[in-house]
C-alpha cells in the first residue's frame, strides 16, 4: 500500500515517509519495506516505543472502487452474452453496438469519484484524513468520500454531471417554500435527499458533538465564473476547487481527535 502517514520499517528501522510504497502488516500493526521478507523476525518494541504513525494506519479505500467493479461486471456480462448468441459475429457486434445507458452510468460515476478522490488525496494530512467508497451497514448504498477535518466531518457525494447546477425555489409567502436542485433542466433533488440520509448515518456513529457537513460536489458541471455555489436544506452544492479550502480550514478538533474519529468511522463503515 502507499502509506498515508510516515512510519518506520519493523525490520531495518528505515524511515518510510508518507506516500512511500510499503507493506502494512495488520496483525502487528507495523509496516515494512517492500524488499523485506515477511518471515523476518519481529523486534517487538515496548508499548511506549510503538510508532504512533504506524498505529494510525487505516486503509482509506479506493475512490470509485465499487462503481468501477460494477461497470466492469456489467460490461463483461454483456460481452459474454453477445459472443454466446453470435459466435461468429460477436466481435463485430460488440465493436458496432454501444453500451446501455444503465451500464455507462456506472463508468461515469466511477470517473467522477476517481477524479475527486485524486484531488482529495493531494490534501491528506494528520488534520485531514480521508475514507473512500464506504458501505452503509445493512444496505447496498455507499458513501463516496468522507473527510475528517479540524472543522468537522464532511460527507461528500461526487457527481459527474453536465449542465449548470442551480437552485429553483417555488412558493414562499402564501405557499410552502419548496427548493429543487436542477442541473440544466434536469431535476436532481433526489441527490440532496441521498446526502441527507448519509449525513444522518454518520451522525449516528459519532458519540461526540462534532459537526457533520453534507456536500454535493459536481466535478464537470458548467459553473459560472462568479458565484455559483449554493446550499439547500443544509447540503452544499459546489465544485472541487471550492471544496478544498473548506476541508483545510482551521477548527476546534485536534489531530488526535481527528485520528480517533477517522478510526471509528473506518471501523463502522467498511470499504465497499
Amino acid at each position: 500500500m502507499r502509506l498515508r502517514y510516515a512510519g518506520s520499517c519493523r525490520i531495518c528501522g528505515l524511515h518510510l515517509p508518507a506516500r512511500a510504497e510499503a507493506i502494512y502488516e495488520r496483525t502487528t500493526k507495523t509496516v515494512r519495506c517492500v524488499s523485506h521478507d515477511a518471515s523476518a523476525p519481529i523486534d517487538t518494541p515496548s508499548v511506549e516505543a510503538v510508532d504512533p504513525a504506524v498505529e494510525d494506519v487505516v486503509e482509506p479505500g479506493t475512490p470509485g472502487g465499487s462503481a468501477r467493479r460494477e461497470y466492469e461486471r456489467r460490461e463483461a456480462k454483456r460481452e459474454e452474452r453477445i459472443r454466446a448468441n453470435h459466435p461468429k459475429l460477436g466481435g463485430l457486434i460488440l465493436a458496432l453496438s454501444g453500451e446501455r445507458q444503465s451500464t455507462t452510468a456506472w463508468d461515469t460515476g466511477a470517473v467522477g469519484e476517481e477524479r475527486l478522490g485524486k484531488g482529495l488525496e493531494g490534501l491528506a494530512s494528520d488534520t485531514l484524513r480521508l475514507l473512500h467508497d464506504r458501505r452503509i451497514p445493512r444496505t447496498r448504498a455507499n458513501i463516496d468520500h468522507l473527510a475528517v477535518t479540524a472543522s468537522g466531518v464532511y460527507v461528500i457525494d461526487a457527481k459527474k454531471y453536465r449542465g449548470r447546477p442551480h437552485l429553483k425555489v417555488e412558493g414562499g409567502l402564501f405557499r410552502p417554500r419548496v427548493e429543487r436542485l436542477l442541473v440544466g433542466s434536469r431535476d436532481c433533488t433526489r441527490l440532496v435527499d441521498g446526502v441527507l440520509k448519509q449525513v444522518e448515518v454518520v451522525r449516528g456513529l459519532l458519540d461526540i458533538d462534532v459537526p457533520v457537513h453534507g456536500v454535493l460536489c459536481f466535478v464537470e458541471a458548467d459553473w459560472p465564473l462568479i458565484g455559483g455555489t449554493f446550499t439547500t436544506r443544509g447540503v452544499q452544492a459546489l465544485w472541487p476547487n471550492k471544496l478544498y479550502p473548506q476541508l483545510q480550514a482551521e477548527g476546534p478538533s485536534t489531530a488526535a481527535t481527528i485520528a480517533e474519529l477517522h478510526r471509528k468511522l473506518a471501523s463502522a463503515l467498511r470499504a465497499a
